[in-house]
């Protein structure tokens, strides 16, 4: 009465399919065997077994003994043989509820005759087309036949072959169906809500206790670099004074006491040099980063030199010995459009016309973006985030990913020691609705997020507006203290000080439209200009009197029959540009056409043998670093980790 292989198979490839299966060929329009109906199954002889079960007739002929399918098996409607039920089936035999005709626990219907004898189940497939197969909730079936009720502290899901304990065996009664967990829920949400309450009311505490600490450790480490500085300068003292014979020239009553000196400043060094050793064997990897930022930053303060009497080949080599890992980028620009924002590429949908050179080749600043900062007129700044954290984001994601961290806590350092914002470093920079630091410092900070990323070329949009003199100042100062590194600073200023215009090496000067008016060295702004017979008064700031000129406000008598309006004509007559066509017909209203075209040629060529020099050191340095675009920031899923970081700390407060 088994199916053999074939037959099972063809009734698996029949499952999902709504007609009646009849495979057996004892089941058809011309014959229908009492082992066709669902429950039952028939058997064959052994003789007509073997016969019959080749390949070309895999399906047997089963006519004979026909019964009710046995205990265990299943049995479809119009295939005469039985298979068994899996694990997890409860397949008994069948009973006949002469209400319904049916045959229960299943739902098949046996064939009115003489037959009136259930079997067992008629078919076995997915648990929702076969619901009446599968063991029952709350229960558990060892065998296909065999059907326990699930003990207390036990619960036992449909088609379940075992019990399954519960964690509180109390919650669970006799024949449960599933464990109750809203007791879990409960606690689960209680948990959650606690968590919650104590991140709302904890935060603040938390990030303070953070921020105490990393004071801590960078108090720590400039307590240990500034002993390590006086112990070098203590060396430093008692060999030149070993060197000197300074203890030959003393007379006997002074020589004990000086010797006393010296050897109290070789003892206190050394006993320094030991202490700072063990202790630097104790700190932390916190504090010793801060250590050696700091002790880095003492020592290039002890190097620094007057920036301001440096010439420009000075300031070059400089930068090229002190921090050769930072690439040099020149830029230049010809056309009569030089919009900050033209240059750089930021600008759609307008035309734009000139060239623009990087490093003597044409193209595009966009390509150069990593290592060139921009600083716009608006704060960048995020608002709930303290100084330190804005700068050190930007740090993070805009560095190489090759740098150390060590060597980024170092450039942290110094931009925030460079722009004076010690004192403000753990404070929130503030929104409209929280105050925070002055405006004065979100300026600074602005620039520092630029600063901190360690550009080749430094671009800033108007970033004394808003300022007073102290501060700009001390802006324009740490931008000084980046040009002598090698940086290219470039700023847009409206009405600088006559202190602030001269800290700068070169001078744009615009006239409306954008037309170049001068750009020069700063030395030379006013013989370019007295050339042109323009004559700044005394008590006169030159910047803001040239303005004046250009926007016809001050009355001046210029040389020939020229005009303010003709001052961009005369700068391209002057650096032998080709003159546009829109300003051809200005050509005709100007006499002496020769005489103004020499004119100033004190800025036609550089001023100076040391000028040359110094060009060609730039341009030598500049070849000696082509590859500008070797920088590799962190990728997108680190800059991702970042960011998900700052979000957190900035949710939580």
């Amino acid at each position: 009465m088994m199916c053999n292989k074939a037959e099972i198979e063809l009734y698996l490839s029949s499952l999902g399919s709504k007609s009646i299966v009849r495979i057996s060929r004892d089941c058809n329009q011309f014959s229908w065997a009492p082992g066709c109906q669902s429950g039952w199954a028939c058997s064959t002889p052994e003789a007509n077994s073997l016969a019959n079960n080749s390949f070309e007739n895999p399906v047997l002929s089963r006519a004979e003994n026909c019964r009710p399918c046995c205990p265990g098996f299943f049995c479809p409607r119009g295939l005469t043989c039985m298979m068994p039920c899996p694990l997890g089936a409860y397949c008994p035999l069948g009973t006949l509820n002469k209400t319904t005709n049916l045959c229960d626990p299943y739902s098949y219907q046996i064939t009115p005759g003489s037959n009136q004898t259930c079997g067992s189940a008629d078919s076995w497939a997915d648990v929702i087309t076969t619901n009446d197969v599968f063991c029952p909730p709350g229960h558990h079936c060892p065998t296909t036949t065999q059907k326990l009720n699930c003990s207390k502290g036990s619960y036992c899901r449909k088609g379940a072959t075992g019990e399954n304990k519960c964690r509180w065996k109390s919650k669970c009664k006799e024949n449960s169906e599933k464990e109750e967990i809203a007791l879990f829920g409960g606690i689960l949400i209680v948990v959650l809500i606690v968590i919650l309450l104590l991140v709302y009311n904890c935060s603040d505490q938390f990030i303070a206790v953070r921020a105490k600490i990393l004071s801590k450790s960078r108090k720590k480490a400039a307590k240990i670099a500034q002993e390590s500085a006086t112990a070098r300068k203590r060396w430093k003292l008692a060999k030149e004074l070993v060197l000197r014979h300074e203890v030959e020239m003393y007379d006997s009553s002074a020589a004990p006491e000086e010797l006393a000196t010296s050897s109290d400043g070789i003892l206190h060094a050394d006993k320094g040099n030991g202490k700072r050793s063990k202790n630097c064997r104790k700190l932390n990897v916190r504090t010793e980063r801060f250590r050696r930022a700091y002790s880095q930053i003492d020592k290039e303060r002890a190097l620094q030199l007057d920036k301001d009497k440096l010439t420009l080949s000075g300031i070059v080599s400089r930068a090229a010995e002190n921090r050769p890992q930072r690439p040099m980028l020149e830029v230049a620009f010809k056309g009569k459009t030089t919009f900050l924002n033209a240059v750089l590429g930021k600008t759609s949908g307008y035309k734009k016309d000139g060239l623009v050179l990087v490093n003597g080749k044409s193209g595009s600043m966009q390509s150069y973006k990593k290592i060139i900062g921009f600083v716009p007129q608006d704060d960048i700044v995020h608002g709930n985030l303290t100084v330190e954290e804005n700068l050190w984001f930007s740090g993070r994601c805009r560095l190489s990913k090759s740098m150390s961290k060590a060597d980024k806590v170092l450039i942290l350092e110094r931009v925030i020691g460079s722009l004076g914002l010690q004192e403000i470093r753990n404070s929130l920079v503030g929104t409209v609705e929280k105050r925070g630091i002055s405006g004065g410092q979100r300026k600074r900070v602005n620039v520092g997020i630029e600063m901190v990323m360690e550009p080749s070329l430094l671009i800033l949009d108007e970033p004394t507006t808003g300022l007073d003199s102290a501060s700009s100042q001390q802006l324009l100062r740490a931008l000084r203290h980046e040009a002598s590194q090698g940086v290219n600073v470039c700023a847009v200023i409206h009405q600088p000080s006559y202190t602030l215009f001269n800290m700068f090496d070169d001078f744009v000067l615009l006239a409306r439209g954008g037309l170049i008016a001068y750009h020069g060295p700063i030395s030379e702004v006013e013989n370019y200009f007295s050339g042109l017979g323009i004559k700044v008064p005394d008590r006169e700031n030159p910047p803001d009197y040239y303005i004046d000129i250009l926007e016809g406000i001050a009355k001046t008598k210029m040389r020939g029959h020229a005009t303010p309006k003709h001052l961009p004509l005369l700068w391209i007559l002057h650096n032998g540009y080709e003159v546009p066509e829109d300003m051809r017909k200005d050509l005709e209203e100007i006499n002496m056409m020769h005489e103004l075209y020499t004119v100033g040629s004190i800025t036609r060529e550089l001023s100076s043998v040391e000028q040359t020099e110094s060009k060609d050191s730039v341009h030598q340095n500049v070849s000696q670093r082509n590859d500008l675009l070797n920088r590799k920031t962190p990728g997108v899923l680190a800059q991702y980790r970042y960011y998900l970081g700052r979000v957190a700390k900035q949710r939580l407060r």
